[in-house]
């Protein structure tokens, strides 16, 4: 299988609405809104709810155009079949955990507030490219360590929105810190 990886940039904001609309929530059809805008969306999670498929489309439109969401697509013979949204921490209106958990260490703290793959594409080792690819991006770009938040539990991949631990243990994120239902890692670059 050959995977390309490209960072997401205005001129691919036809890419990444046609995988938000026809292929990353195909088979869940019920989170198919949310356009990967949670993280940037300023208000509550009552008003989060109460925002409809369009509002969401638009504002993360918005938000790719801008240069505000950020993140790369991972493609299959020129069709985006996978993406991971990461950026600076501080970048995020919202992430699972706001809490500085290493404040000492020097450098800026990158966060990966999402990792959604194709239905049909799971299961084949697309997520570790592209985070691996990510990895070596962030480095390049003097990020010295990276965050991020999956989920514990029997979970459906829907609800691994955040990527399972065992992907991110499997290139060296250590546990910070623990809660009930997920865990906050981090890998120092």
């Amino acid at each position: 299988m050959n995977i390309e990886i490209k960072p997401l940039t205005p001129e691919l904001i036809g890419d990444f609405l046609h995988y938000f609309d026809e292929v990353g929530f195909s088979n869940n059809l019920d989170w198919s809104g949310c356009y990967c805008y949670f993280h940037h969306f300023p208000g509550s999670i009552e008003e989060w709810l109460n925002r409809t498929k369009e509002e969401n489309r638009a504002d993360s439109k918005k938000s790719v155009l801008s240069g505000v969401t950020n993140g790369f697509l991972a493609y299959e013979d020129g069709n985006p079949i996978g993406w991971i949204n990461t950026d600076l921490k501080e970048n995020y209106v919202k992430v699972p955990y706001e809490e500085e958990i290493n404040p000492s260490k020097e450098g800026k703290v990158a966060s990966i507030v999402c990792i959604l793959i194709a239905p049909l594409h799971r299961r084949k080792g697309i997520a570790k490219q592209l985070l691996k690819n990510v990895l070596v991006k962030l480095k390049e770009n003097g990020i010295k360590i990276v965050e991020a938040y999956p989920r514990l539990g029997d979970l459906s991949d829907a609800h691994h929105y955040h990527g399972p631990l065992s992907l991110y243990q499997s290139e060296g994120f250590l546990i910070v810190k623990k809660f009930k239902d997920m865990v906050v890692v981090q890998k120092e670059l």
